[in-house]
């Protein structure tokens, strides 16, 4: 089903997919390293860097083809014909394999990723890396949906975060699922898999920040609990 995943044609309901890569600190799909460092992130997450992304862009038209549609695309749910999408304009584009439109949330925090420019809306070129970041994820998504439903389950999504090599126990995991799953089924679909990935990464490298001695411990005062949670809202 998560095959599907398409940019959604806003006049048919059939438009295929927009852009991604760049990006900051979150921008990529998930870290290469053994983990975000002592307590938090060991695990195998050098695992990710050969399996999910390799063998999956084979057999992509050539780029030319692939910034025509785009552009296509793009033009498309630009309603106000500005050259930039905002958080509205880009959820028309963004659909997960069952057809529901990506969540505003996820879509404001990819146009927070890929906004290079600070404008709160999307240009075109970052409209296209936004789009490769997409298409990564979808490989990712793919080698992790392990039953083929088009959604992630708990267990799934453990697997997937360990894969990236976080540490986080079945409660966390349970937590995520409660956040992220809107329907109710003890799942979530393909913006969302991404969005619960990103918030752990976030989470993870502010947490670290705060770890001097690396050994997944922080004292926080009140205030400083405030600025990081805030931080990462």
């Amino acid at each position: 089903m998560y095959n599907n995943y398409r940019g959604a044609d806003p006049n048919q309901g059939n438009f295929n997919r927009p852009p991604p890569q760049q990006g900051g600190g979150y921008g990529r799909p998930p870290p290469q390293q053994g983990g975000y460092g002592g307590g938090y992130g060991g695990g195998s997450g050098g695992g990710y860097g050969g399996g999910y992304g390799g063998g999956y862009g084979g057999g992509q038209p050539p780029m030319d083809n692939i910034h025509q549609q785009l552009r296509g695309w793009f033009d498309a749910v630009d309603s106000d014909h500005s050259g930039q999408l905002d958080a509205s304009e880009l959820q028309q584009a963004l659909v997960n394999g069952d057809w529901s439109r990506f969540s505003i949330d996820t879509v404001r925090l990819m146009i927070g990723m890929f906004d290079r420019d600070h404008s709160g809306t999307i240009s075109f070129d970052e409209f296209i890396g936004l789009w490769k970041y997409i298409e990564e994820w979808k490989g990712c998504f793919r080698a992790f949906d392990r039953d083929n439903s088009g959604t992630i389950d708990r267990g799934e999504l453990h697997q997937a975060l360990s894969a990236f090599g976080f540490r986080i126990s079945p409660q966390v995991v349970d937590s995520l699922i409660r956040k992220y799953d809107v329907q109710g089924r003890g799942a979530i679909t393909f913006d969302n898999f991404i969005n619960s990935c990103v918030t752990i990464r976030s989470l993870t490298d502010s947490f670290r920040r705060l770890d001097n001695d690396q050994n997944g411990w922080i004292n926080l005062n009140y205030d400083t609990f405030l600025q990081l949670v805030i931080s990462n809202k």
